[in-house]
């Protein structure tokens, strides 16, 4: 997982430079190294239980980008000791809650379906931030997070209409449903905080909240007796999803917000649901099933109607001034 960018954009984000097809092709690689986390999560999943490979990867990540951000350490320092507790909580939903539970996910469904569930999060987001920021919802948006909702039951159900209606559904997609509500809470309160610092510091603050969120889960996991057995395949996987697949895919994702603007670097996310499938297809031999590809239609289908952008009314606009 996870591996949506962690800072949202918002008004500290900077300013777009001029777009070019290297910015494009970097952006693009950026979120190809996010879906091959996916890949390595399933990995190390036999080797290492899943919230200690939540804790270990963002650890290592938030130690690799922490010299990065030196010019900031006292702007983030400050921040720490005005809005620590506030930085934990939504560091730990975002990071540890969203990361741990795709990974326990990913012991019970393959990769495939897992990165497809997760492009729910942003009809979620739209959804929760009416309810919690007052965002006005619509006529379009209501109906797009319906029929996103329709697509996710037909892919934890596995197209089954008696388990639908019996509500049996696979609990490897339900922690994978649990995890793009984590994402979406965490998308909103970070919007709702306004930390003021730039994006990347922000992300190592957030990297650091999340491995603490994660650490007690961590030690419980090797308290009941669920020990590591680390062998290469596993390390190699733990540095992938730290270093590549974490720290540098995190850099290169605020560097992208720089060079395209928030808007455009955030609907290349998309790309990581197209990337998951086809190196699970290749790297794990996972295929789509029929009830995938249903889903994913509605899920589409759904985030197309929320991104529709209604004119506002005379009156609407002459309210807003």
């Amino acid at each position: 997982m996870q591996s949506l960018p962690l800072a949202h954009p918002d008004e500290t984000a900077p300013k777009a430079e001029t777009a070019t097809p290297l910015a494009y092709a970097i952006a693009v690689f950026g979120w190809l190294l996010s879906a091959g986390v996916y890949i390595a999560a399933k990995w190390a999943g036999p080797e290492m239980p899943p919230w200690t490979l939540c804790f270990s990867r963002l650890a290592l990540a938030c130690l690799i980008l922490l010299p990065i951000v030196r010019p900031h350490h006292g702007r983030m320092v400050a921040l720490l000791r005005s809005r620590a507790v506030e930085v934990l909580i939504i560091g730990a939903i975002g990071l540890a809650f969203c990361q741990g539970t795709i990974y326990v996910g990913l012991n019970y469904t393959d990769a495939t379906t897992a990165g497809i569930v997760m492009a729910l999060s942003p009809v979620m987001t739209v959804v929760l931030a009416h309810f919690v920021l007052g965002e006005p919802l619509g006529l379009w948006k209501t109906l797009g997070a319906l029929i996103a909702l329709i697509g996710m039951l037909v892919i934890v159900a596995h197209g089954d209409l008696a388990a639908l209606l019996g509500l049996r559904f696979n609990i490897g997609e339900l922690w994978i449903v649990g995890a793009a509500l984590c994402w979406a809470v965490y998308t909103v309160l970070l919007r709702r905080a306004k930390f003021g610092l730039e994006l990347l510091p922000t992300v190592v603050l957030l990297l650091g909240a999340g491995a603490l969120g994660a650490l007690p889960l961590a030690l419980w996991e090797l308290a009941s007796g669920k020990h590591l057995a680390l062998e290469a395949t596993g390390l190699l996987a733990l540095a992938y999803m730290a270093a590549p697949g974490g720290a540098l895919m995190y850099y290169i994702y605020n560097r992208s917000v720089a060079a395209l603007g928030a808007g455009r670097a955030g609907m290349m996310l998309y790309l990581q649901t197209v990337f998951v499938a086809l190196l699970a297809y290749l790297f794990l031999g996972e295929s789509l099933h029929g009830y995938d590809l249903a889903g994913a239609a509605f899920i589409v289908a759904g985030l197309a109607l929320a991104a529709i952008k209604v004119k506002p009314s005379r009156a609407e606009a002459a309210a807003a001034k």
